[in-house]
């Protein structure tokens, strides 16, 4: 459980952040005037040993140089440390609130002894100051707390399980470990790794191990739960700071993730840290469960509440959705966007544009082929399933030899996830079912019976005509988009331009739409070429006639059918999405790229960026000095030397060491650099997702654990093996001995009312027993 503080006023608790608390002290005189500052009558009649154990105050309450870090991640007070730093007013301006920690009225005698030992203490506080400043290295560890020999073994103990916690996660080791036979129950990799480090000579464990009661269990599931929570929480925190202190943030959601048959959410945030590096890391899972706006609070309460952000300084939001939770995603980003205008909702720079258009397009047919597509990139995976699709390719492309090396270079790299993805699967379908057909026959017995039937399942879905006029319709429309989202995708120049492109993409889009009929003539015959090739019927589908014989309405003919339930609604579907994704605002955020000096020479120096910094006019530190920056800025690049180069990114612009002499400019970048449509700059390592998605292919899904997961995706993140043990040991301190009489008292007196219970009840029954047999007694007799 957490610390609260014990001050009036003060509402901190150890959860909300990394600020130090500290114990009373366990001197009796020390105490009484740490009680006497708190004003706290109700702590008055508390011995010195009650309030060492069960309160505590924050940092926030002492003098800064009483508080001491004998290590970045460690802090301490000094031996006389007496806190002076208190609100004993606040509580006023609301006389009606009740109060827990009620306040000590004064009289001028405690007055006047405050006002002396404050004195004292004063002085004695100047000259440890002094002698702070002369102390050497070797005097820290004098401002280390006094510990007894129990506290030091237990703190060991705690060290050497936390190191084996880690250990787990960043080696991707399950805490549960597989069956090997019926006979054997699941096992802790956990327990096993800490037994073995016990009979390697760990003597903190053994100490700890001998000390348990025979036949107990070393780590309950609660302690494991507990050294996993505290690990979690420590790794996330580290970066939450770094979040905090850029300010600006974006969120990032991912796939759905089952954990015990109930999915979550991937959260990601995207940030500039102290660097200036743009970063996205993943922080959390949370809950898919309920509605909309149910998720928006549960949003809403994770990045507030627990870890301490601001919904106000977010900046963007992008959610990487699919299947059936794209439209709830969709509704919870317009939610979001209604309470906090700024949170710009975008696409993902993770996810083609084009993938991202089709995955939103809500019509079943559509989710049909994008589940599909899903399901064919993991059946490839098989082993030995590439190379049957490469002898299939090469069977059906051998009059066109060139055609299908190329496709066997597309097939090869992760060609579901790219921009020309429906041009490779058109190109692909034929080879595709040759290859699943192979695999469903398994003359040769390579493919296990899943794999067949999986085989069967995917050519039974591909084998539909009207899949096939879907993925032809796809391929087209998205035709027109594809250079734009790989324009999005590029670089900081590209994405300007994508920005000032869009006008003529959705022209074309409604030139389209306004001759519907020539262009949906012209790709059905495709659509019935490729079915003759793979000799698939050309029909309506079978659950629309049905439904159409059922009301009577005549004979209906597939190329009006297919056009008037697929071609129509996929284009008004893609324009609709394109317009919500990049509003007015969006496009005028992604405008303001022309501050990237290489994008100012590309326009000749000409740019306006003054016209769209209304979106961000509250985030600059001096707004209306933000035009005579711009000017200076723009005429600082365009009369530079003729060695100097441009810088082409944000993030090189970040860098330049003359760039805080532009504020407005400064902060003005670091926003843009946070939203989530702009790609990662910094490609030599994998993303915060890719990471995730690799832990979670690594292992069964029933061996997934979330705290692993957070270490596991952020083993970059620096930790400290000392700080996990002062958080597990503020959290969850030991029993207290008084604690566990007073609950044997209760239960011993639960225990006695029960047999009270127990007796009075057999009594009742019993005597109810007797007056049924004298009651038959009297009967028989009568009858005799």
């Amino acid at each position: 459980m957490p610390n609260f503080c014990a001050a009036p006023n003060c509402t901190r608790k150890s959860t909300q952040s990394d600020l130090a608390f500290f114990r009373f002290p366990r001197d009796p005189e020390r105490c009484r005037i740490w009680v006497e500052n708190c004003r706290r009558a109700d702590l008055e009649a508390k011995t010195s040993d009650q309030l060492n154990k069960h309160y505590r105050l924050c940092a926030k309450h002492f003098d800064p140089a009483m508080v001491c870090k004998t290590s970045p991640y460690r802090t301490v007070l000094k031996d006389t440390a007496i806190p002076t730093i208190f609100d004993l007013t606040s509580h006023l301006k609301n006389p009606h609130t009740r109060h827990r920690k009620r306040i000590k009225e004064l009289t001028e005698e405690d007055l006047r002894k405050i006002k002396e030992r404050r004195l004292a203490s004063s002085m004695e506080q100047l000259a440890s100051k002094k002698d702070g400043a002369v102390e050497d290295s070797s005097s820290t560890n004098e401002d280390e707390p006094q510990l007894s020999t129990e506290e030091k073994e237990f703190r060991d103990h705690l060290r050497s399980l936390f190191e084996v916690v880690v250990m787990l996660g960043k080696q991707s080791i399950p805490i549960v470990a597989c069956k090997v036979s019926e006979a054997e129950h699941m096992s802790s990799n956990l327990q096993a790794l800490v037994d073995y480090r016990m009979n390697a000579g760990d003597e903190a464990l053994k100490k700890r191990f001998q000390a348990t009661a025979v036949n107990t269990e070393y780590l309950s599931a609660t302690q494991q739960s507990q050294l996993l929570d505290v690990c979690e929480n420590t790794v996330r925190e580290e970066m939450l700071m770094e979040v905090r202190e850029s300010r600006f943030f974006s969120l990032v959601t991912g796939d759905l993730v089952d954990f015990a048959n109930e999915k979550h959410l991937p959260l990601f945030l995207r940030y500039v840290n102290q660097q200036n590096a743009l970063r996205e890391e993943f922080l959390d899972f949370m809950s898919f469960d309920g509605d909309e706006n149910a998720l928006v609070e549960r949003l809403e309460a994770q990045l507030t509440d627990r870890w301490g952000l601001s919904m106000e300084e977010c900046r963007g939001q992008a959610h990487k959705a699919t299947g059936t939770s794209t439209t709830k995603m969709k509704a919870v980003a317009v939610l979001l966007m209604q309470k906090y205008p700024l949170a710009l909702h975008m696409p993902c720079s993770h996810m083609a544009l084009n993938i991202h258009l089709a995955n939103s397009l809500p019509f079943p047919n559509v989710q049909v082929v994008m589940e599909t597509l899903r399901r064919v990139k993991v059946f490839l995976s098989t082993p030995f399933a590439q190379e049957e699709l490469e002898k299939a390719i090469s069977t059906h492309y051998q009059k066109n030899e060139e055609k299908g090396n190329t496709l066997k270079l597309a097939c090869g790299s992760e060609w579901t996830e790219k921009h020309s993805v429906f041009d490779v699967l058109l190109d692909m379908l034929p080879p595709l079912l040759l290859c699943l057909d192979s695999i469903r026959d398994n003359d040769d017995g390579t493919f296990s019976d899943a794999v067949t039937a999986d085989a069967y399942s995917i050519t039974e879905t591909l084998s539909d005509f009207e899949i096939i006029v879907t993925i032809i319709i796809l391929k087209n429309v998205l035709t027109f988009t594809r250079a734009f989202g790989r324009n999005l995708q590029g670089e900081t120049l590209d994405v300007f331009f994508a920005a000032n492109s869009l006008t003529a993409v959705l022209h074309s889009l409604n030139e389209v739409n306004d001759n519907i009929d020539v262009y949906h003539e012209f790709w059905y015959e495709e659509a019935v070429s490729v079915a003759n090739v793979m000799e698939i019927p050309v029909n309506v589908p079978r659950l629309f006639l049905r439904k159409q014989r059922a009301a009577d309405a005549g004979e209906v003919h597939a190329e009006v059918y297919f056009k008037e339930y697929v071609t129509v609604p996929v284009i008004h579907g893609v324009m609709q999405e394109l317009e919500d994704m990049f509003s007015e605002t969006n496009l005028k955020a992604l405008k303001c790229l022309s501050l990237v000096p290489a994008v100012m020479g590309q326009m000749k120096f000409n740019t306006t960026e003054e016209n769209y910094a209304e979106v961000y006019r509250t985030d600059l530190p001096s707004p209306d000095t933000l035009p005579a920056e711009l000017h200076c800025w723009r005429i600082k690049w365009k009369h530079r030397g003729k060695e100097v180069r441009l810088p082409t990114t944000i993030h090189e612009t970040l860098q330049l060491p003359d760039v805080k002499f532009f504020p407005n400019v400064n902060s003005f970048l670091k926003v843009l650099s946070a939203l989530p449509a702009l790609k990662l700059e910094d490609n030599k390592s994998d993303t915060a997702s890719d990471r995730l998605q690799v832990y979670l292919d690594c292992m069964s899904s029933k061996q997934w654990n979330k705290s692993l997961a957070m270490l596991n995706v952020n083993t970059h993140v620096k930790h400290d093996l000392d700080v996990m043990v002062d958080k597990y040991c503020r959290l969850y301190p030991e029993d207290d001995p008084e604690a566990e009489a007073e609950s044997e008292e209760v239960a011993e007196s639960e225990a006695e009312s029960e047999a009270v219970a127990e007796s009075v009840a057999v009594a009742e029954a019993v005597a109810e027993a007797e007056t049924k047999s004298e009651e038959v007694a009297e009967e028989d007799a009568a009858m005799k």
